[in-house]
């Protein structure tokens, strides 16, 4: 269903309708993005838990294949479950190795978990702040950059307006998909995106499902 809602209103999360409305949105106004629904069908809506283990599966994926990040997570729940910030603490750093943590990554989740068992960060308080806030609470636990803040925000609070400008996967669609030169820096990207406005994790999901599915 779309036309749910007014196309100047945007919701505080994204749901099944809303998601369709904002396909339907800029499907309309975009016939770049329309060209990726009529050739692939709606991308998923893809989401994720909030909580702690997603938070260690985004930071799992930073800089390495989606698919290696998988395999790794699969076997932290293997060896930790339920993945809690405790029980995360409770494996050493061999089993971590084995799991496929790097040496920076296992300082990343311990510090993630310390500062959620700390009370330093509060990820049920998160769903309450605005876009801006979230950022600002996550990306003061070190090895949380922007990229890890933005898909938590994306994926987990399901925002409706955050745009990724540092996902070379997101760049490298965008690239294609517009008819670019050269790939987009995170500036470019982000003028890029702007033109998406209030829609932008709807466009990022239009774009990732072309990538996944367009042949390079």
């Amino acid at each position: 269903m779309v036309g749910v809602l007014p196309e100047t209103e945007v919701p505080a999360s994204l749901t099944e309708e809303t998601f369709a409305h904002g396909l339907h949105v800029l499907c309309g106004r975009d016939p770049d993005l329309a060209q990726i629904r009529m050739n692939y069908g709606p991308p998923p809506m893809w989401a994720r838990e909030p909580g702690f283990p997603t938070l260690i599966h985004i930071i799992l994926e930073q800089q390495v294949s989606l698919a290696s990040a998988r395999a790794a997570y699969d076997r932290l729940l293997v060896a930790a479950s339920p993945l809690t910030p405790a029980r995360f603490l409770e494996l050493d750093d061999a089993e971590l190795k084995t799991i496929g943590f790097s040496r920076q990554k296992t300082a990343y989740g311990r510090e993630l978990a310390g500062a959620i068992l700390g009370e330093r960060l509060n990820l049920a308080e998160l769903e309450t702040l605005d876009d801006a806030h979230v950022r600002s609470e996550l990306m003061d636990i070190k090895g949380i950059g922007p990229w890890t803040a933005d898909i938590y925000l994306l994926m987990a609070l399901r925002r409706p307006d955050v745009w990724p400008s540092g996902d070379l996967a997101l760049a490298s669609a965008a690239q294609r998909v517009k008819r670019l030169a050269a790939r987009p820096t995170p500036d470019e990207l982000d003028t890029l995106g702007a033109d998406w406005t209030p829609w932008r994790a709807v466009a990022a999901r239009l774009l990732w499902h072309y990538y996944l599915s367009e042949p390079v």
